[in-house]
């Protein structure tokens, strides 16, 4: 039996951050158990405005690949968008096909279908040399086509890499390369998807048409202390900070002459919050022979934001939302809050200028949080605010073309769309076209304008998900029966099978099914072509790429991330590649086995209520790094039981007394155990989950129940 743990919290850990952050103790000590205790981090749960998302020019790169781009459209060249079969690979290639074909660039995508390799080919660079074309651009790929792109420069072929996983030592000869995990990238996030990578490029390609794109301006402020002044500037190109100043002025001892002032401000449009206070400010300084020309940011932003009409930069800074999340040692100073206010008011500037843009965005956002789920990514950080207003468009506009037809051959309700729907559903569905040689089906449901087509493909990719389902349970069923060619747990370190009846495109599946089952790392290898295709799934610590960077040059490709990889090996290489298995494996060391269950909260009958369940609003979305709640409530009473399912084994459907509150709770394969060991009118210690069930367009709270014991 699991023991229940639930760690010790106090009110010393909770008390500062209901104050700070305004939440009650119950997410305060779910957040604290969780060890999100950083005001940083928890800025992630609590908001989901795109402003608290990281600026695209962050990347080094960004300005580079902008122009490339733009340097295209003008002269005319033809692009090619290179992809890559998977979710994320197929989302990132619409992102970015649907902006450059708004704009009216000649372009064309391409995926690898059927038996081709992962990532750019020289078949590929060689068809669009063909057609006369000048510049690729990949996402979710590229960044280890180091011979590919070589091979493409040859040709006179410009590449953009743009990709998120790991990089090799040797980064290709790409042009520009915008991967978060390459060195010196700049981005400060790492772990987000290929899709976020290219939504970051597009949206760095509308700011590119703003009047705000290149220009460089300087903010300035002014505090005044006890015997001094602090000037404070910082000087700001498309939207990110590159320089700052802040120098201490003892008025009638330190001169102009004595500052860096007068260089760091040579040649800026400068503004400040309340233009006329600061001048007055700078002639108290430096008396009235020195002038400064600076423009008034106040009487722009409230144009926009009236509320702040008559504020001080002090009053700013006291309310803004980003300095409420900064700790001490991170502190937001007042110039800090202008220039987020300035971020924030550019941003309502342009969308306001420019609707179409905004609502693009809306719709791209619906395919970014696809991706993130799609590819594990873990969900904190941005990939938080990514998911929720992705899942928020859905919501509020409907699904975006394609998705649409997809939820109604998957039945799904729009409205009551959470983050382990689309991983449960919708991923493995638009997967399936990639998995099984038709990843082109997914892509052109995504970008075809014609509803009828757009139908007729959903239905297709529908079909092909219910034969990766069945090609899975009987790969499943033969592994369990022992009917496969080759299987070793490797001391319980590393479990492999290679077997060529697999079908190739679901090896992942299988892989993660087995990693799960067993937990430790598996690899699942299977021949296509007179070429052995693996993947493989990681758990406990164990890195995926840096254990296959081991075999030396031994595979034709590999790459993938930490959790997640893939491979390929000439057919002649199988007795050799057991070896060097048999070789590394030694040398595994997995991270220890814990099967303890971790209780977020412990919630006494009385207080479970239908408002607890809003609860989930701030921990929503679940997924890698932040599993669903688990919480434990004593001395329930059950009032009702009912035996629920077609299928063996049923299901129990148990109705709970919670104070005045009756909560129905779903407790799925164990309809066996009434008249067991539960039983009507008698109390329970349970062990659940919450979730909102949505029927009829009612929205009930409900339970699902992980375990129940007798108190």
């Amino acid at each position: 039996m699991n023991n229940w743990v639930k760690s010790p919290v106090t009110i010393q850990q909770i008390a500062p951050l209901c104050e700070k952050f305004n939440i009650d103790k119950l997410l305060a000590s779910i957040l604290v158990r969780r060890g999100i205790t950083e005001g940083k981090d928890i800025l992630y749960f609590l908001e989901s405005d795109m402003r608290f998302t990281h600026n695209p020019f962050l990347f080094n790169s960004m300005e580079d690949a902008v122009e490339r781009i733009t340097q295209a459209e003008e002269e005319g060249e033809k692009i090619l968008i290179f992809g890559d079969r998977d979710v994320d690979g197929v989302t990132s290639t619409t992102i970015l096909y649907d902006y450059l074909k708004q704009r009216n660039i000649d372009v064309r995508c391409r995926l690898p279908l059927e038996s081709e390799a992962y990532g750019l080919s020289k078949q590929a660079v060689d068809d669009f040399a063909a057609e006369d074309g000048t510049l690729i651009i990949t996402v979710d790929c590229g960044i280890s086509n180091f011979e590919e792109i070589e091979y493409a420069a040859s040709l006179g072929i410009d590449v953009i890499v743009t990709d998120h996983h790991n990089a090799p030592e040797n980064l290709p000869p790409a042009i520009v390369i915008l991967d978060p995990k390459a060195p010196d990238s700049g981005y400060p996030f790492v772990d987000i998807s290929g899709a976020a990578v290219a939504f970051k490029l597009v949206s760095a390609l509308r700011f590119s048409h703003s009047d705000f794109y290149n220009s460089e301006l300087c903010l300035m402020d002014i505090t005044e202390l006890e015997d001094s002044y602090e000037i404070s500037c910082v000087k700001i190109r498309n939207l990110v900070k590159v320089k700052e100043l802040h120098e201490k002025i003892i008025p009638g001892k330190t001169t102009i002459y004595d500052l860096k002032l007068p260089y760091f401000l040579q040649g800026q449009v400068i503004y400040a919050w309340n233009s006329t206070e600061i001048k007055k400010q700078l002639n108290e300084i430096f008396g009235s022979g020195i002038e400064f020309s600076i423009y008034d940011l106040q009487a722009e932003v409230v144009k926009l934001i009236p509320a702040l009409k008559g504020k001080t930069s002090s009053q700013i800074h006291a309310s803004s939302t980003i300095a409420k999340y900064m700790s001490e040692q991170m502190s937001v100073s007042v110039i800090d809050s202008l220039f987020n206010l300035y971020v924030t008011w550019c941003k309502k500037f342009i969308a306001k200028q420019n609707e179409g843009a905004s609502q693009n965005e809306q719709r791209d956002l619906q395919l970014v949080a696809l991706a993130a789920i799609a590819d594990i990514m873990p969900l904190k950080n941005e990939n938080r605010i990514f998911i929720k207003r992705g899942i928020a468009s859905i919501k509020e506009k409907g699904p975006r073309e394609g998705l649409s037809e997809l939820f109604a051959q998957l039945k799904i309700n729009p409205q009551a769309l959470t983050s382990t729907d689309i991983a449960w559903t919708i991923t493995p569905a638009l997967n399936a076209a990639g998995r099984l040689g038709q990843a082109d089906l997914a892509l052109s449901l995504l970008i075809s304008s014609d509803p009828a087509e757009r139908n007729s493909l959903a239905a297709r990719i529908y079909s092909l998900n219910e034969e990766r389902k069945r090609l899975v349970s009987m790969a499943t069923f033969q592994i369990k029966d022992n009917k496969i060619q080759y299987s070793d747990d490797n001391d319980g370190k590393l479990f492999v099978i290679v077997d060529e009846n697999i079908h190739p495109g679901i090896t992942g599946n299988i892989a993660g099914k087995l990693m799960q089952d067993k937990n430790i790392p598996a690899i699942v290898v299977t021949k296509s072509e007179d070429v052995y295709k693996g993947s493989m799934r990681s758990c406990r610590g164990f890195i995926c790429t840096e254990f296959l960077s081991r075999f030396g040059d031994f595979f034709i490709n590999y790459g993938g991330h930490n959790a997640a990889a893939g491979f390929s090996f000439n057919g002649d290489k199988l007795e050799l590649f057991h070896k060097k298995i048999k070789e590394i494996v030694p040398s595994i060391n997995l991270e220890e086995e814990n099967l303890d269950i971790y209780i977020d909260a412990e919630i006494p009958p009385e207080y479970l209520t239908p408002e607890t369940f809003n609860l989930l609003d701030k921990m929503e979305p679940f997924g890698s790094e932040n599993r669903e709640l688990t919480l434990v409530s004593k001395n329930v009473r059950i009032i009702d039981a009912i035996k629920q399912g077609k299928k063996e084994p049923l299901s129990l459907k148990l109705v709970f007394e919670f104070g005045k509150y009756k909560i129905p709770a779903m407790f799925f394969g164990q309809a066996e155990r009434l008249g067991k060991d539960i039983f009507t009118g008698q109390s329970y210690e349970i062990l659940y989950t919450m979730v909102k069930n949505y029927f009829n367009g009612n929205v009930t709270p409900q339970l699902r129940l992980k375990e129940v014991r007798k108190s």
